[in-house]
């Protein structure tokens, strides 16, 4: 079932949800508009919605596994990978988990970052989904598929419950499945 059949069934879109995000000015850093996605969670309703609405495209489709970056990505990530039955996998920052990780370094606007999964995660061939909460630059996603692939892992689709569409983060993941509900 895609996105389109979702919304057609039910009385969910996009802009019911975007109505329920709060826009914060000037945080973290004044002339920084953020898009405060916790006022959206706190509604029963309208995070149903979005989970709903994220996981639709992926019904029809074999997924192995679902990835979810940490930390707002778990939000997503993990009731998705229950609805579709399939296991969850955390990626998380440098040093948060306890058995051998394989590690990648990617560039922030200000700096670097270091993600980590554990390295029997995934297996080789395993087909996986990629979710976070927030598509921006793209640098997290990168890192996170570079893991996967690492790993053997086979990107299938990554899914976004925001996309920053200013930010060009989409071009960064050209030829990917890219699967974003919320459009700035």
């Amino acid at each position: 079932m895609t996105t389109r059949e979702v919304r057609e069934q039910g009385s969910v879109t996009a802009d019911d949800l975007r109505a329920k995000i709060r826009e914060v000015p000037d945080f973290p850093k004044p002339g920084i508009l953020f898009y405060d996605i916790t006022t959206l969670l706190k509604d029963r309703t309208a995070f149903k919605d979005a989970i709903d609405l994220l996981v639709a495209p992926y019904r029809d489709q074999r997924i192995d596994v679902v990835v979810g970056m940490e930390s707002r990505g778990f939000i997503f990530s993990a009731p998705m990978a229950y609805t579709l039955g399939v296991g969850f996998v955390p990626v998380r920052k440098l040093g948060k988990l306890p058995a051998e990780t394989v590690s990648v370094e990617y560039a922030l606007e200000y700096g670097t970052n270091t993600l980590e999964v554990h390295r029997d995660a995934i297996a080789p061939g395993q087909r996986v989904l990629i979710v976070d909460d927030l598509l921006a630059t793209g640098g997290t996603v990168s890192g996170t598929i570079d893991l996967v692939r690492r790993l053997g892992g086979e990107v299938v689709s990554l899914a976004f419950l925001v996309e920053l569409r200013f930010l060009k983060g989409r071009e960064r993941l050209r030829g990917y499945d890219v699967h974003s509900i919320i459009e700035y």
